[in-house]
């Protein structure tokens, strides 16, 4: 059994917090950058321009990429052989965002209820999801969500025999119905199977893989290539001001659901598309 302590867990969370705000992930810049040489329109390909030059700004200066840091969704894979010690691993998770969103000056966006809207003046409490899995490793992944993205997020019960075009549709219809509001150029998170609130989880952890690395299951991939070139075919374009970049990727995870369901969950992400993670 190995053991860490809750104050390894703070101080690293409060790392990644500032981490995934000053710093967009290579993979999301270099499509950018791709995506610079292929839109098509001028106008788009000047928004691209600046989106990448914020980007460079950001890192350099030390500075949030966004002015909306979001609410900090953090996920923990825990192995079975790990003991925490010292106190609460939840506890200690959301110290962690306190100080990291105290230390780097980042906007605090959460409020204590969804009716009343008083800010908890700290950016807690995270969004925090558990995962067991072999081994004595722990695995921290913190994934800040802006709410112009994912207020264009949600989930449809299918039918089963709406089938694969039911999918197809519904997650054309969000990404149309979306609009300018997300911020494009998107990363586009889909989860489908499960049930309710595994589709959306799912969907949320799609948004975690590299948007050049597409599902290892050749039927999966094809349905994540052909919905990037529909939705990229809506004419959008990059901050909603038209062109053809609309999605820099469309990534979907499934999961074995009910005879009686197809649970789909879109979760839109704007182009910066926020994530950070550490293994201790």
């Amino acid at each position: 059994m190995r053991e860490i302590d809750v104050s390894q867990v703070t101080e690293i969370v409060e790392k990644l917090c500032i981490q995934a705000n000053y710093e967009l992930n290579s993979d999301i810049l270099d499509a950018i950058e791709e995506g610079i040489k292929q839109e098509e329109s001028d106008t788009g390909r000047r928004v691209l321009c600046q989106l990448a030059e914020n980007a460079r700004i950001a890192a350099r200066e030390r500075t949030a990429v966004c002015q909306d840091t979001g609410m900090a969704v953090v996920f923990i894979e825990i192995g079975q052989d790990v003991h925490i010690k010292g106190g609460s691993l939840t506890e200690a998770i959301n110290e962690g965002v306190r100080r990291g969103y105290e230390k780097g000056f980042l906007r605090k966006s959460v409020v204590s209820d969804p009716f009343e809207r008083i800010n908890t003046g700290d950016n807690t409490p995270a969004v925090i999801h558990y995962d067991v899995a072999e081994g004595d490793r722990l695995k921290i992944t913190v994934a800040p969500k802006g709410f112009g993205s994912e207020n264009m997020s949600g989930v449809r019960m299918l039918k089963p025999s709406d089938g694969i075009e039911g999918v197809k549709a519904y997650i054309l219809e969000m990404v149309d119905k979306a609009g300018p509001n997300p911020c494009p150029p998107i990363v586009v998170g889909a989860g489908i199977g499960g049930t309710m609130e595994k589709a959306a989880l799912l969907a949320k952890k799609a948004l975690l893989r590299p948007v050049d690395r597409r599902n290892a299951d050749e039927r999966i991939k094809r349905l994540e290539e052909e919905m990037k070139e529909l939705i990229n075919g809506l004419g959008i374009g990059p901050a909603g001001l038209g062109g053809r970049l609309t999605a820099l990727a469309v990534n979907i995870e499934v999961f074995p659901t009910h005879i009686a369901g197809l649970p789909v969950a879109v979760n839109i992400s704007c182009h910066v598309t926020r994530h950070a993670e550490a293994v201790i």
